[in-house]
């Protein structure tokens, strides 16, 4: 079961390994959920620096050019992102290997994102893991390294060896390890941020029915937080039992229906609290409460301070 709610005390140190013709949507789609988690959360559970194996500007396929906090050499973390994306070939080599090796001693778990998992595989950094690679390139990511068990996942986690097949992965990708570091709560609300209903997808990568299904009960969550429904609607219009959505959503998200219902209300009011100037009766109402003083109550239970105070 996963968890919903969670603290991490300390903040996690991301380095993102940038090479001349990277993505800019897979850089995106790395850092900007890790952005978000710190400011929906108040607090900074991320930190991440740009790195490149020499200190020159690196320049992204599109013509973006990043300049590089460190080099790789003098970093260390919690995470090390290889983003190499197109022309990856032309990294490979002994100098590339060799620097990936030595970032293996200081940082806790590597991660090859789209074609990273190519650099990562020639370092021997793969062997004997399960992994993938952007699946252009899988067949030759097969052949190339046999002592790999490469599999056509949207991404792979193996002990401290995680691949990603691509930009849209790595945003599931991000948010999976957001809930599983933070809790599934603030995953949801990081997903919703992006209005993306993908906030239940499976370990690896893929949504099997049960996800779909508890993405369908969310969105029709989200569709009526207003006029909340009770949880039986929310599972007949979803297409199956109240007890089958109990059971999907807690082993899904870790929390009730009626817990994730109130979370997504909350949420939306405390967006209302923070960018306009409406009374807190009038947010109440939007969010589905009759009586402010219940929501009033409710948001403090959850984000640790009352409406007034937050605005404030």
């Amino acid at each position: 079961m996963q968890d919903w709610s969670k603290t991490s005390a300390a903040t996690q140190q991301v380095g993102v390994l940038l090479f001349d013709g990277f993505s800019n949507h897979c850089l995106a789609n790395t850092v900007e959920p890790l952005r978000a988690a710190n400011m929906l959360s108040g607090r900074p559970l991320y930190d991440w620096q740009f790195l490149a194996l020499g200190s020159g500007v690196v320049t992204s396929s599109s013509g973006l050019q990043v300049a590089p906090h460190q080099a790789l050499s003098q970093a260390q973390g919690d995470m090390l992102v290889v983003m190499p994306s197109y022309g990856f070939q032309e990294h490979s080599g002994w100098k590339t290997q060799s620097a990936l090796r030595a970032a293996k001693r200081r940082f806790k778990s590597l991660i090859g994102m789209d074609t990273g998992s190519w650099l990562l595989a020639e370092a021997g950094l793969l062997d004997h893991h399960r992994a993938t690679i952007h699946w252009e390139e899988l067949t030759g990511f097969s052949e190339r390294f046999p002592e790999i068990d490469v599999v056509r996942e949207r991404y792979v986690i193996d002990r401290n060896r995680i691949t990603c097949s691509g930009a849209m992965a790595a945003f599931d990708l991000v948010t999976h390890m957001i809930g599983r570091d933070q809790g599934q709560a603030l995953a949801l609300e990081v997903a919703q941020l992006f209005m993306t209903r993908e906030s239940a997808r499976s370990h690896t990568g893929g949504a099997g029915p049960a996800s779909t299904f508890v993405n369908k009960a969310l969105a029709i969550m989200q569709e009526n937080l207003e006029q909340p429904l009770s949880v039986p609607e929310v599972a007949r219009r979803a297409g199956r039992t109240q007890k089958v959505l109990e059971s999907r959503m807690r082993a899904d998200l870790g929390a009730t229906p009626a817990t994730v219902y109130r979370r997504l209300r909350l949420n939306l009011a405390r967006k209302l609290v923070m960018e306009t100037d409406l009374p807190v009766a009038e947010i109440a109402l939007r969010s589905g409460y009759d009586d402010p003083s219940a929501m009033t109550r409710a948001f403090r239970t959850e984000f640790g301070r009352s409406p007034r105070a937050l605005r404030r």
